[in-house]
């Protein structure tokens, strides 16, 4: 399916930032009681031009690429800003790669950031182009990592999720240091971390601004947008019939 055109000018707003850090598979590590029982998460930062295609960063892996990874969850990039809030909230250090992340960036609304929003990171022809495509979502996996006990409900509940990314423009390579611009965000207010909170006024939010064609969703948000959406309605319609029964 082609892309869709970028908003009109109307719809632009300029924010500037920059990368921190381009982060990397250090080791594929054991993964105990999962499966697969091997995991990719500890990624570090790597220096030097990086290139990326479709599936991100070429010298990255993801081992579950049910959950992690393919082209709508190509890079996964967290917030300096954010990284520094849970360092305090957990007194340690939070450095780039800790919770998986390949990008850490400053200066970018990461947690802000709507869905179909586009960045442009790097400048000419060697930059990429990418799309926010939905939060993350914390898994047993990232609680090992952190050996913090319900780690996945205290994250979830902080709403810090970061931001998958899809690739547009492959082929280019980013390095630490590089300006990340915002392009352009779609006319809807929808957030990756409205999403990771569940609010079905977002998913229903998301699913309208498709139909009025200012956005293509990726198959996983909008088949998980309906279903929510569907779930929602028919328990609306269930109390109604209760109620006027």
């Amino acid at each position: 399916m082609p892309i869709p055109s970028l908003p009109p000018p109307g719809h632009r707003e300029c924010q500037v930032g920059s990368i921190t850090a381009v982060c990397v598979v250090h080791a594929i590590i054991p993964n105990p009681g999962e499966t697969p029982d091997v995991t990719a998460i500890d990624k570090r930062p790597r220096a030097g031009r990086l290139e990326v295609d479709v599936e991100g960063l070429v010298l990255d892996t993801q081992v579950d690429r049910h959950y992690h990874g393919g082209p709508d969850q190509a890079l996964y990039a967290y917030a300096d800003e954010d990284a520094a809030w849970w360092a305090a909230e957990l007194e340690r250090d939070v450095p780039p790669g800790l919770f998986g992340e390949n990008l850490r960036t400053s200066g970018i609304d990461v947690t802000g950031a709507r869905v179909g929003e586009r960045w442009r990171i790097g400048e000419g022809a060697g930059g990429v182009e990418v799309e926010v495509t939905m939060p993350r979502t914390p898994c047993r996996t990232f609680q090992k990592r952190m050996g913090l006990d319900r780690w996945v409900k205290r994250f979830t509940k902080a709403g810090m999720p970061g931001a998958y990314l899809r690739v547009l423009t492959p082929g280019g390579a980013i390095a630490a240091g590089d300006e990340v611009t915002v392009l352009s965000r779609p006319s809807h207010d929808v957030t990756v971390a409205d999403l990771l909170a569940g609010r079905i006024e977002a998913y229903a939010a998301l699913i309208e601004a498709e139909e009025r064609g200012q956005l293509e969703l990726r198959p996983k948000v909008r088949a998980h947008a309906r279903r929510r959406v569907g779930l929602d309605r028919a328990r609306s319609a269930r109390a109604h019939a209760e109620r006027t029964s």
